[in-house]
């Protein structure tokens, strides 16, 4: 059996959850630099220990960003990502970075929507098999 270091306990379960989110700009416009990107990393994490959540890993390009966070069940996935991007928009708008300012007007950086994709852990066939493999009581 593997060994997972992460798996993470709560007060009445044990749990292993992973989210992968895509962000994109608004308009998709090529406005994030490296400073715009390190700037909202550390933004990131405090926002996800808010959630008693982890930022395992962020990066991004000119214009999107991925999160790998791993995060307790009581977590609503809708409500982490509205407060990342809600307070990441306000700050970066708030330090006034020049390729933000020239690509993007208005007060939105991002697109209203986002991408979400449960991961880590067995791929799904191994799981259903598994549970198909159960030997029901008679």
């Amino acid at each position: 059996m593997e060994k997972y270091d992460d798996i993470r306990h709560g007060r009445h379960c044990v749990f292993l959850m992973h989210i992968h989110l895509v962000f994109v700009t608004k308009y998709r416009r090529k406005a994030f630099t490296k400073e715009v990107i390190d700037f909202m990393h550390p933004l990131f994490e405090k926002i996800c220990r808010d959630f008693e959540a982890e930022l395992v890993e962020f990066d991004g390009e000119s214009d999107h960003v991925h999160l790998l966070i791993n995060y307790p069940p009581k977590v609503s996935i809708s409500k982490l990502v509205n407060s990342l991007k809600c307070v990441s928009s306000r700050q970066v708008r708030k330090a006034k970075f020049t390729s933000v300012k020239e690509k993007l007007w208005g007060d939105s950086l991002w697109s209203p929507s986002y991408f979400a994709g449960s991961c880590g852990g067995a791929p799904l066939e191994i799981i259903k098999q598994y549970i198909e493999q159960q030997e029901t009581p008679s």
